[in-house]
C-alpha cells in the first residue's frame, strides 16, 4: 500500500503527499490535491492510491466520497494511479488529458480533456488553469515530462503543479545556516521545447504572463519535490521566484532562438 500524508494548506485546500520510487530505490515523492469548491463539493487534482488512514480522513471531509464532484488528471504521463483512484471514488466524474483517455479507453472519461479551454471554463468560478506554451504538451518521448496543466485556486492563493516547476528546499547546513529554497523549471525544458522558430519566445511570454497573472499566489504545491507554503516562506513571493526561474533558463531559450534562426537562414 502506497504511503500518503495530508497537509492542510488552507481552509479549502489539502495537499496529499505520496511515494514514487525510481527503480524501486530512490523515492522522489508525488502528490495530489483536494479542493473544496464554493458549491461545497470537492475536486481532486491528479490521482494517487491513498493509504487506508488518509482515505478515511478524506471520507470524513467528503461525506464518504459522495461530495467529490470530479478527479482532474493534469499530467499526461502521470498514469500509474488513475485506475485505482477511480475505483476508490467511482461516483466522481473522471477527467484526463488526451493521453490518459487513449491509454485507458475502458475508463468512463468525461469528453472534456483537462488541457481543453472548455474544461477550464467549466471550473472557472473556482479554478484558474494554464497550459505551457512553446513546449510539447504530450511529448513523443515518454521520458520528457515537462508539461502539465497548472492550476491556481484563487480562494486559497495556492498553485498545484506537476513537474513543470520544481521546488527544492536545500538541507540546513548548521542551525544558523539555511540556504534559500529554489523554484526552478523541470530539467527537461531543453528537449521539451518545440523544434521550430518562435517556440522559445512563446514559452518566455507564457512564463512572464503566468507570473503576472498569478502574482497573488502564496502557496505552491509541486509534485516530486515539495510544497512552498506561505507560513514557511522566508524568501521572495512565488511570482518573483517564477521570474527568477525564467531568468535562470534564459541561455536555454537564447540558444534555441539562435539555432532556429540559423536553420531558417540556411
Amino acid at each position: 500500500m502506497a504511503k500518503s500524508q495530508i497537509i492542510q494548506v488552507a481552509d479549502d485546500f489539502w495537499n496529499i503527499r505520496g511515494s514514487f520510487k525510481i527503480g524501486y530505490v530512490a523515492d522522489i515523492g508525488t502528490h495530489i490535491s483536494l479542493i473544496r469548491l464554493q458549491s461545497g463539493k470537492f475536486v481532486f487534482l491528479d490521482s494517487y492510491t491513498l493509504s487506508p488512514k488518509v482515505k478515511q480522513e478524506i471520507d470524513k471531509l467528503t461525506n464518504g466520497g459522495k461530495d467529490i464532484e470530479g478527479i482532474l488528471n493534469l499530467h499526461p504521463f502521470n498514469t500509474i494511479h488513475v485506475t485505482k483512484m477511480h475505483e476508490m471514488f467511482p461516483d466522481a466524474r473522471l477527467y484526463g488529458t488526451a493521453r490518459h483517455c487513449s491509454k485507458f479507453p475502458d475508463l468512463p472519461w468525461d469528453p472534456l480533456h483537462t488541457e481543453d479551454t472548455a474544461l477550464h471554463e467549466k471550473f472557472a468560478e473556482d479554478l484558474d488553469f494554464s497550459v505551457p506554451q512553446g513546449v510539447d504538451f504530450i511529448s513523443s518521448n515518454d521520458n520528457i515530462h515537462f508539461s502539465s496543466v497548472l492550476v491556481m485556486h484563487p480562494a486559497s492563493k495556492t498553485i498545484h503543479v506537476d513537474d513543470t516547476f520544481m521546488y527544492v528546499q536545500p538541507p540546513i547546513l548548521k542551525k544558523w545556516i539555511e540556504l534559500p529554497a529554489a523554484l526552478s523549471f523541470h530539467p527537461t525544458l531543453v528537449p521539451a521545447l518545440q523544434r521550430r522558430a518562435g517556440a522559445a519566445n512563446e514559452f518566455r511570454q507564457w512564463a512572464k504572463a503566468l507570473a503576472h497573472k498569478w502574482q497573488d499566489a502564496e502557496n505552491l504545491c509541486a509534485a516530486h519535490t515539495g510544497s512552498l507554503l506561505h507560513k514557511h516562506n522566508k524568501g521572495a513571493p512565488i511570482s518573483v521566484r517564477m521570474m527568477k526561474a525564467l531568468r535562470n533558463v534564459r541561455w536555454v531559450l537564447a540558444a534555441h532562438e539562435k539555432w532556429y534562426a540559423n536553420v531558417h537562414i540556411l
